[in-house]
């Protein structure tokens, strides 16, 4: 029997989030492992863990797979998340890339300078209204965006019944009703502590990988 699948990521949102509703609707259960530290970032790099380097990563049937919508794809397949047929497939990615650059707007919106945070959130709130949510989406992930809106501003889908009953539907499915309960594996909203810890992690694996880049430079270059 295969064991559950592990998620790496620090300990917040950010682009996990995604990974761990489809999962949570599909009732799989996962293992998290969160990066505390540049070293545990910089030894799932030296074991070859992170074909781009980066998180987030998830390890599933013997894959360690990376590239958040390569890994939704695949478990959106694995657990019939993905339409009957290739067309059913094409209208659901039309639904999600659709959606990106809004959900892009919110996942960034805690790192802006406060003096742009108004300006941002008004951009939000415009192409929610005029331009996001008259269209459709996959229920699942939209279900999570109308969440990140809710919290930006729980105003925003008060016009958009539908969408409203949309999210108490997907919210009351047992396993996503459980995912959403006090003490489950999501996150609190990002906010900038946590991006200056994943900040952090990252920036200092970058300095550490190019002085290492240039310390082998050197050393082909001595034995020329």
């Amino acid at each position: 029997m295969a064991g559950k699948p592990k998620l790496y990521y620090f300990n917040a949102r950010g682009r996990m989030e995604p990974i761990w509703w489809l999962l949570a609707a599909a009732g799989v259960e996962f293992e998290e492992k969160f990066l505390e530290s540049a070293e545990d970032l910089e030894k799932l790099r030296n074991d070859g863990y992170l074909m781009f380097q980066q998180v987030p990563m998830v390890e599933i049937d013997g894959l360690k797979l990376v590239q958040t919508r390569a890994i939704l794809n695949y478990i959106a397949s694995k657990y019939d998340l993905y339409g009957k047929d290739i067309k059913e497939r094409a209208l659901i990615d039309m639904y999600t890339e659709g959606m990106a650059d809004l959900y892009e707007m919110i996942l960034l919106l805690p790192s802006c300078r406060p003096e742009e945070k108004d300006a941002k959130i008004a951009l939000i709130q415009e192409k929610t209204k005029n331009h996001y949510f008259p269209l459709s989406r996959a229920d699942i992930q939209l279900v999570e965006l109308l969440y990140y809106v809710e919290e930006v501003d729980s105003s925003l889908i008060s016009s958009f019944p539908l969408l409203k009953a949309l999210k108490t539907r997907i919210s009351n499915l047992p396993m996503v009703k459980k995912f959403l309960k006090p003490g489950s594996p999501r996150k609190p909203p990002t906010n900038a502590k946590s991006i200056e810890e994943g900040r952090k992690i990252s920036s200092f694996n970058k300095a550490a990988m190019e002085a290492k880049n240039m310390q082998g430079q050197y050393s082909k270059a001595l034995q020329q």
